[in-house]
């Protein structure tokens, strides 16, 4: 079983991913951080020199690759969920969360990541709040297709947000692997 993390950037995917594996003793991996290792350049740099196309397709293969694992906690791109092989990839391989944030938020812990800052490039002209504003009313549907279960991440700390994804998992039918 594959558990996928999903949502816009800095949602807490990663630290939730940390911070979940090492409860239920499983690995983790963030996807952004393989894609890079992979090209060997940052994701900022792929935008720029092969575009988003050539980035989405290795997106792709990575998504693939990954959720063919067995207990991994899978932080995938905030963008991961726009082709519909990755959204398939992800449902079957096991569960899927999609951690919610207010616009506001994730700007907010965008400008204090710089993480976020340096190595992912905005995605339209209007950077910015405008950009996650529309970004998120483009994503929403999509993300929550994909999801088994949404979780706010405002407001709550990691512990407590892992906490809910735990007990929800092991209330899920065939989660004796959780118990």
């Amino acid at each position: 079983m594959t558990l996928t993390l999903i949502g816009y950037r800095a949602t807490g995917k990663t630290t939730l991913a940390s911070l979940l594996a090492q409860r239920l003793g499983w690995d983790w991996i963030d996807a952004d951080v393989q894609i890079e290792r992979r090209a060997g350049k940052s994701i900022a740099r792929i935008f720029a020199e092969d575009g988003e196309p050539a980035f989405r397709d290795l997106e792709a293969q990575v998504t693939a690759e990954l959720c063919r694992s067995e207990r991994l906690v899978l932080a995938a791109g905030g963008g991961a969920v726009l082709r519909a092989e990755n959204r398939r990839a992800m449902r079957e391989a096991g569960t899927v969360v999609w951690l919610k944030a207010s616009p506001e938020t994730i700007q907010a812990r965008m400008t204090g990541d710089d993480t976020t800052a340096g190595r992912r490039p905005n995605l339209t002209s209007q950077g910015g709040l405008a950009e996650i504003v529309d970004l998120l009313a483009r994503r929403e549907a999509i993300y929550r297709e994909t999801a088994d279960f949404e979780l706010d991440t405002d407001l709550k700390s990691p512990e407590e947000l892992a906490d809910a994804i735990l007990d929800r998992l092991r209330t899920k039918p065939g989660a004796g692997e959780l118990a």
